[in-house]
């Protein structure tokens, strides 16, 4: 993960760049949670944020890691949502019933 002002660049799957604008880190439950928003997306056309859980690797690194359960990642996003300001949550108001929420985090039925 390398960060560039408020744009963190990670590396997909396939091994490209993704840069992503970094929203809020915020702690609950004993943890940190990363908010970021895709950058230059075509496909991210509804606004969608990407929430990942801020972990240690085994030599003791930062590393973002998916958060895979879906409890906890509702939580996290509805803490996000009480963290931003009214004008803000107006472009992210789609998620209220979770439905777009949960499929654009991997969260299908």
């Amino acid at each position: 993960m390398e960060e560039r002002d408020n744009t963190v660049v990670l590396v997909d799957e396939n091994g490209e760049e993704v840069e992503f604008e970094h929203l809020d880190t915020f702690e609950m439950n004993d943890n940190t949670y990363v908010v970021l928003f895709p950058i230059e997306d075509e496909e991210n056309e509804d606004d969608e944020v990407v929430i990942f859980k801020l972990d240690k690797d085994e030599k003791g690194e930062e590393i973002l890691s998916i958060i895979e359960d879906e409890e906890e990642l509702f939580e996290a996003f509805d803490e996000f949502k009480l963290r931003i300001d009214d004008e803000d949550l107006e472009e992210f108001e789609e998620f209220d019933d979770y439905e777009d929420f949960e499929e654009d985090n991997g969260f299908e039925e």
